[in-house]
């Protein structure tokens, strides 16, 4: 009996188990990416990941969502997505109490749900996908304390309600709670609109003495740049500005001396481990979807996925420059 060389047996038991990974895919599978504001770099290099993961299983991935921020919007494409029956949803939550219901529909109909980046933790979602929101605000409010030195007025730029921005308020009002001289003079809801931070920015830039502002803490990315551009007008020395994210514009306002810092998240790698874990749960996941898993010990899901938190200041921002480059160049 002729023996097959080694080697042949070695290329057929490749080709065989690629075979059988195609088989395990279909095109008819379709994953959904629902979020708000996807203009916003960040948005897009969470997409980068998602259209990756679904290019290398073969499956069609759809994302939906207002270009703005706009919750309605974001809900409407929700119930769009579920009426379609897709193999999987992962989404970005604006608003918890509003999203949760749907959520919910999805889940009973038999539709895996993965929240990331903002979670609506009380729904039936099967985990979320994501920073950890609190500790972001806690190495943020950290970098303000060691900057002021314990003591100055702030001002924060956020959009509250938003699950995501409001647990980062929450980690930095933890950290001023043991500075009594750090003093919250108003949180300010720019409604999705980045300019209104601007506008703002420019008024509080006129006070002086005990009511000068002596820092800007931004909660999402947008807000960053605006008041980054009132300042380099300004050429205001002796101001802290705390920003969010890692795009372009405020990694150079970092090299420009203009943002002290900014909190740093891995959008792509959310998206990519979103769709590979909603594409596991619809080929392998249990039987059912409707139990609460956040209290089954035995549970297959956890609770949740913390994709990785960092704070960027003038001593490393070329590493996040470079791996920027690099990427593109990819």
């Amino acid at each position: 009996m002729r023996t097959v060389p080694r080697n042949i047996l070695l290329s057929l038991t490749i080709a065989l188990l690629s075979l059988t990974g195609c088989q395990r895919h279909s095109t008819s599978e379709t994953y959904y990416l629902v979020a708000n504001n996807l203009k916003l770099a960040y948005w897009q290099t969470a997409v980068q990941g998602f259209n990756h993961a679904a290019a290398q299983y073969h499956v069609k991935a759809r994302v939906v969502g207002p270009d703005n921020y706009d919750s309605q919007v974001e809900l409407t494409e929700l119930q769009h997505a579920i009426a379609a029956k897709p193999a999987g949803i992962l989404i970005s939550v604006a608003d918890a109490a509003t999203f949760q219901a749907d959520i919910n529909n999805a889940i009973d109909a038999g539709i895996p749900v993965i929240t990331m980046d903002s979670d609506a933790p009380h729904s039936h979602r099967l985990y979320f996908i994501g920073t950890n929101n609190l500790e972001a605000g806690h190495l943020g409010g950290q970098r303000v304390v060691d900057k002021l030195g314990g003591k100055g007025n702030v001002v924060f730029f956020t959009m509250p309600g938003q699950p995501n921005l409001d647990e980062r308020f929450k980690g930095y009002q933890e950290i001023f709670s043991d500075h009594p001289g750090i003093k919250t003079v108003e949180v300010v809801d720019i409604k999705g609109v980045p300019t209104a931070a601007f506008d703002k920015a420019e008024q509080y830039m006129a006070r002086n003495g005990d009511k000068k502002i002596d820092a800007f803490i931004c909660l999402e990315a947008s807000a960053g740049k605006e008041v980054g551009t009132v300042l380099k007008r300004s050429k205001a020395k002796d101001r802290l500005l705390i920003a969010m994210d890692v795009d372009a514009d405020t990694l150079s306002l970092i090299k420009n001396g203009v943002i002290d810092a900014t909190i740093a998240q891995k959008p792509y790698t959310m998206g990519y481990i979103g769709l590979r874990a909603l594409d596991q749960i619809f080929h392998d996941g249990p039987k059912t979807l409707s139990s609460d898993y956040s209290v089954n010990i035995f549970s297959p899901f956890p609770v949740f996925v913390d994709t990785g938190t960092a704070l960027v200041d003038n001593v490393n921002v070329d590493l996040y420059s470079n791996s920027a480059s690099e990427a593109q160049q990819k």
